[in-house]
């Protein structure tokens, strides 16, 4: 069996190529832009989610994106109200 598989290496899937390719293209659109600007986006999106489940502020909602060194940290602190 493992002669059969060292002959006929099974072939890598589509799928899988794919996601890895997307991958390498994410990173280097991370590396080359220069600032974030899918944070204001993601904040309206936060505010309409958490709304769906209780009401909160929009300026109760804080995002923060901080590079340290090769990584990024995305930051969300969300104040709710007392029950």
């Amino acid at each position: 069996m493992a002669l059969l598989s060292f002959l006929f290496p099974p072939k890598p899937k589509t799928a899988t190529a794919a996601k890895e390719r997307l991958q390498i293209i994410i990173a280097r659109e991370r590396n080359g832009r220069s600032g974030p600007d899918f944070l204001p986006a993601l904040h309206k999106e936060l505010i309409e989610v958490i709304s769906k489940y209780t009401k909160v502020n929009a300026d109760d909602i804080k995002i923060s994106l901080d590079r340290q060194g090769n990584l990024e940290v995305l930051d969300v602190n969300v104040v709710l109200p007392d029950a």
